[in-house]
């Protein structure tokens, strides 16, 4: 008897980021989730810039090399675009049409919403549930991306040894992977206003949520590769040895007070700056909770400056916090990683879609 099952085959959650492949494949039994495999496999530099691939050799080989490390026998992925290469557009359609009959109108309709030629786009569409406005009428959610955004990740994965099964868009894995994390919070999040801050690399991304859904979303040039650049060119190391002494130490004594700390004050900075930009364009003007994810989220007291300054709630994002993990992931590898896992955990949920 499989205590695990899952549905075939299994998918694993393939998030391509500025600097790292992250690979996680969950399985589930009832409610309950375990992690059976995960990796994150650095990328050679500038392979991916701002979020777009531009060297795709290397990425698939650095998917290869992942696959191979985490030991998954799967052979399917889930994989993003950034919600910057995404154009999406809520429209009202008649309730009484069809799935085939809404796809033939949406591509008629398709080019007043989008600002390039449709055989240069790839199109989705999903119905959200029946119009506010109108009982009579449904929301569909149009999702559309230049098809190079799509094809140089499917490409990507092809190259690593898995096919690409659903690309989805980062801010809705975000949102995916947020119901985990909600489900540990007061009335499981409900009604409250959480943003989720992913600061990872070279990225900065804000998602608010409202009720478990996504509301808002911007990205802003800011991340971790500031401060391993502050640390190289401070104390003359590579980029690589910049990179692995701000992870495991070692580091001369003035580093905390001189480059550490101006560091986290700019991540402060930067939170206060998104969470602005929100209030200006919402008629939101607070938020209850600040969730910080992303490879920056894992510096020491971050929460808690962050919580200081903003006089907002702050937690470090888990999504594995009540999951259960297979023998060969090392907790105390997952627990650190975790922050920068939230988009790859969203991802591997889309299995049990």
């Amino acid at each position: 008897m499989q205590l695990f099952s899952r549905k075939n085959p299994p998918m694993v959650g393939l998030d391509i980021s500025s600097t790292a492949i992250k690979l996680l494949e969950l399985s589930r039994s009832g409610g309950r989730y375990r992690v059976e495999s995960y990796t994150v496999e650095p990328l050679p530099a500038n392979s991916v810039v701002e979020k777009s691939i531009a060297d795709v050799e290397a990425v698939g080989e650095a998917i290869r090399r992942a696959v191979k490390r985490s030991g998954t026998k799967s052979k399917h992925a889930a994989v993003a675009v950034a919600g910057s290469a995404v154009i999406t557009k809520v429209i009202s359609m008649p309730s009484s049409v069809g799935d085939d009959e809404m796809e033939t109108q949406i591509s008629l309709e398709a080019d007043q919403y989008i600002p390039y030629p449709l055989d240069e786009v790839n199109l989705d569409f999903e119905v959200l549930g029946p119009s506010a406005k109108n009982p009579e009428r449904v929301d569909v959610l149009l999702a559309a991306s230049r098809s190079e955004n799509v094809e140089s990740r499917t490409a990507a994965a092809e190259l690593g040894g898995l096919t690409a099964r659903i690309v989805d868009v980062e801010a809705f894995a975000m949102e995916n992977a947020f119901t985990l994390i909600a489900e540990m919070m007061e009335d499981g999040g409900a009604g409250r206003t959480i943003a989720v801050v992913d600061i990872g690399a070279t990225m900065t991304t804000l998602n608010v949520m409202h009720d478990r859904k996504s509301i808002y979303t911007r990205e802003q040039v800011f991340g971790g590769k500031q401060l391993t650049e502050e640390i190289q060119r401070r104390y003359g190391l590579s980029y690589e040895e910049a990179g692995l002494s701000k992870k495991q130490g070692g580091l001369p004594d003035n580093y905390i007070p001189e480059v550490l700390e101006p560091f986290k004050e700019s991540m402060v900075q930067q939170v206060g700056r998104s969470l602005q930009f929100f209030f200006s364009s919402s008629p939101y003007n607070g938020v209850d909770h600040i969730v910080l994810a992303g490879g920056c989220a894992s510096i020491p007291d971050i929460d808690e400056l962050i919580a200081q300054k903003t006089g907002t709630e702050t937690s470090i994002a888990n999504p594995f916090a009540n999951m259960s993990l297979s023998g060969k992931v090392r907790p105390e590898s997952l627990s650190s990683d975790a922050p920068s896992m939230m988009i790859a955990c969203g991802l591997a949920l889309r299995s049990f879609d």
